[in-house]
């Protein structure tokens, strides 16, 4: 390269002022990449995360319409495509990126798989049972159902919740728009109890009103085990495809979620655009414990319908990262970042934020036919740990769960613990035989805590 000399410059003089203009560039350039970049490393950068990729998080993946999946079905491949179809509409595109990889031979015949039931889903005769006491009991619980069910549809059809105090139906912002939480939760109840007719004008509702083009912000968790668990339950019931039609688009929606550093899905999602984030009370930009592992029963049986495998990989790949990290005490905190796939808080909680982490682990080995020897093995780890450091007796005698804070027991056991009863009567038969009693004694005391909680604020 040739340097024009300048006027009263020498070419010596020159360079070195090139060569500091260079220097002090190249400076600059390092500066802004350094402080742009830790702005994607920081973990309570979420909602600045938002301002610079709302727009362009969500391109890897689009949502699917339910005409879409339709019109797959007919040809007999549940798979979602990878591509437009020459019937989509400019507005209703399927998933590009989740299907790459997926098996061809799609078809989920529900005829063949109902044969395989070792028990019909309602039992014999319905599951009518034989003990008079029992029978009274089961109508008592059914005459709730219809009860609650009936103001309802009085109060709050179409809605997602009857408030019964005004008795007026609420929305609310959980499900990104979607309605009728209430409905699509109540189907395979409806049916079970054998409240025909309510189960006939729930599923109208979903057929003909139960709109999957939403665009708001859902939670992840709720829009899981309502919507999808409902669905999902409905059709394994009942075999009707559209409801396999209609959980095979809502799955799809929640995919976008996954889209983090570790696999560990946020909490927030919005299911038009896809793009995710944490809740904004959870510390540091976490997920939570009770939400992202609160997945796997639903999104196995996604993969499942849509011979699909993507589905089983995301709630695997969750179970991978958390057998990876140590675990205080071999306890499971209820924050972890999804960014760098470390716990956030020590705070540990078998009820509210932790919950049904720990309930799916054991339906996970039972719903595998007992196979899911992983999932076996977290939940009686995680039991043991609960015992040895979280177990307490009151001076009144009572058993409860306390919460674990840093290594300091908060005693309280929140209303929300008071499943545990029944999760571990569930997983009693399946732990080490000498612990069998052990684990019944157990869950009765705890039940029986609950029991006088609730008498106890009768009385108040």
């Amino acid at each position: 390269m040739i340097f024009r000399k300048l006027p009263g410059v020498s070419a010596s003089g020159m360079g070195l002022r090139l060569s500091q203009k260079f220097v002090f560039l190249l400076f600059l350039s390092g500066l802004v990449t350094l402080c742009f970049g830790a702005l994607f490393f920081l973990p309570d950068s979420v909602r600045l995360k938002r301002i610079f990729l709302s727009k362009t998080e969500s391109q890897p993946v689009t949502v699917g319409s339910e005409n879409d999946v339709r019109e797959h079905l007919k040809k007999g491949d549940m798979m979602l495509s990878s591509s437009k179809t020459e019937s989509a509409s400019k507005d209703e595109k399927v998933t590009s990126s989740s299907n790459q990889g997926a098996n061809t031979d799609t078809s989920f015949d529900y005829n063949k798989f109902k044969k395989c039931l070792l028990k019909p889903p309602l039992g014999i005769e319905h599951g009518k049972p034989s003990d008079p006491q029992t029978l009274q009991r089961r109508e008592k619980v059914k005459e709730m159902m219809k009860f609650a069910w009936d103001n309802y549809k009085s109060f709050a059809w179409g809605k997602n919740e009857l408030r019964p105090l005004t008795r007026n139906g609420h929305i609310g912002n959980m499900f990104g728009g979607l309605r009728g939480a209430s409905i699509v939760d109540s189907l395979d109840t409806l049916y079970i109890m054998g409240l025909m007719d309510e189960y006939n004008d729930a599923k109208e509702w979903v057929e003909t009103s139960l709109d999957l083009n939403s665009n708001g912000e859902a939670s992840l968790f709720e829009v899981n085990i309502r919507y999808v668990g409902g669905l999902l339950s409905a059709y394994y019931l009942t075999g009707e495809e559209m409801f396999k039609r209609k959980v095979m688009v809502l799955g799809e929606k929640l995919l976008p979620a996954f889209n983090t550093p570790t696999g560990i899905p946020r909490g927030v999602i919005n299911l038009g655009s896809g793009t995710s984030w944490s809740w904004g009370w959870a510390s540091a930009g976490s997920s939570i414990l009770a939400e992202f592992g609160t997945l796997h029963l639903e999104f196995v049986h996604l993969s499942e319908l849509s011979n699909n495998g993507i589905y089983t990989e995301k709630v695997m790949n969750i179970r991978k990262l958390l057998n990876k990290i140590e675990k205080p005490h071999g306890l499971y905190p209820n924050f972890l970042s999804p960014v760098s796939g470390n716990w956030v808080q020590h705070h540990v909680s078998i009820g509210g934020l932790g919950d049904s982490f720990y309930e799916y682990l054991i339906k996970s080995y039972l719903m595998s036919d007992k196979t899911d020897e992983e999932a076996k093995k977290m939940y009686y780890s995680a039991l043991e740990a609960i015992e040895a450091n979280l177990v307490q007796k009151s001076p009144g005698g009572l058993t409860y769960m306390a919460e674990w804070r840093g290594g300091i027991l908060d005693h309280k056991m929140g209303h929300l613990a008071c499943f545990s009863g029944g999760m571990v009567v569930i997983g009693a038969d399946d732990g080490a035989p000498e612990k069998r009693q052990h684990y019944l004694d157990l869950a009765a005391e705890i039940t029986h805590t609950c029991h006088e909680s609730y008498s106890r604020s009768e009385q108040l």
